[in-house]
């Protein structure tokens, strides 16, 4: 081959191996840009029926994911179980403020309880919820949860979720950025060595964010949700009082808060008794959010 030949071919070999180089470049950029690649959020139905929504969709427990070898059908696998090893979600959105229904998980509504893990009350609220067949969520404080992982246990196994709710319950906004990465960090890791997965959900204490709460939430894989029907029965307004507001306020992606902890929850625990089958008997659905 003459030397103005080898050239040519030198110069053809070094534009096949640019083209090829591109078209991966190409590639990649067009996997990572389709959203069905990486969605976000999967649901499931009321008593672990196939879900048809899209994000986050009505959820009873990790979907239609199968009981344990001798077990009931309602003590259900983990939702993240059938995840590959070392799996996280992709980090939600800095939202600017918490949401506050869940209007994706159609005429479902959400049960939640916050403060636990108390054993004086939450196995209780445990009972009544697996009785009727339901799941909830439990936002825990890391205090309470680092000497009941028992019960965290239990809620998982039960296909509750279970989010977070800072270490000791302080007042978000009067925090550096340095402490509230601490309470929510250090009660994620509370969770996720005990559970196996660290939580998709928190709730700020008394429901005060601010910017640094949903920036350092985001960075741990979190999305923000707060409530749109209070019981108020931290105040224990009478079980009664908290039964009428809970009926009263049902509807279709309302969530409902409750406490397990931070004082005496008898009438917390009474009213779940009462009220929950009221809803159920008039047709409303109890569902979780989940995220993958």
């Amino acid at each position: 081959m003459t030397p103005r030949g080898a050239g040519r071919d030198r110069s053809r070999r070094r534009l096949l191996r640019l083209a090829a180089c591109l078209g991966a470049a190409v590639t990649v950029r067009m996997a990572a840009a389709d959203p069905a690649a990486t969605p976000p959020f999967s649901a499931s139905g009321a008593a672990g029926q196939p879900g048809t929504g899209s994000a986050p969709g009505p959820a009873a427990g990790p979907g239609a994911v199968a009981a344990r070898p001798g077990s009931s059908a309602y003590r259900l696998r983990p939702m993240t179980a059938d995840a590959p090893p070392g799996h996280r979600p992709a980090p939600p959105p800095v939202r600017t403020r918490p949401l506050l229904a869940l209007p994706e998980l159609g005429r479902s509504m959400v049960l939640t309880f916050d403060d636990g893990p108390d054993p004086r009350y939450t196995p209780a609220i445990l009972r009544t919820l697996r009785r009727h067949d339901v799941r909830a969520m439990f936002f825990v404080c890391g205090e309470m949860a680092v000497d009941n992982r028992d019960l965290l246990r239990e809620m998982a196994d039960d296909g509750h979720v279970v989010g977070n709710h800072s270490w000791s319950h302080p007042l978000i906004p009067r925090l550096r950025p340095s402490r509230i990465r601490d309470e929510l960090g250090r009660t994620s890791d509370v969770v996720e060595r005990t559970l196996g997965d660290p939580p998709l959900w928190y709730r700020a204490p008394y429901g005060a964010w601010n910017r640094a709460s949903f920036e350092i939430g985001a960075e741990l894989g979190m999305e923000p949700l707060a409530w749109t029907v209070d019981t108020l029965d931290w105040k224990e307004p009478g079980t009664g009082t908290i039964v009428r507001r809970v009926l009263g306020g049902a509807g279709p992606g309302v969530v409902v808060l409750s406490h397990d902890a931070g004082g005496d929850r008898s009438q917390s625990v009474a009213a779940l008794e009462t009220y929950l089958p009221g809803l159920l008997d008039e047709g409303h659905r109890i569902a979780v959010p989940f995220r993958r």
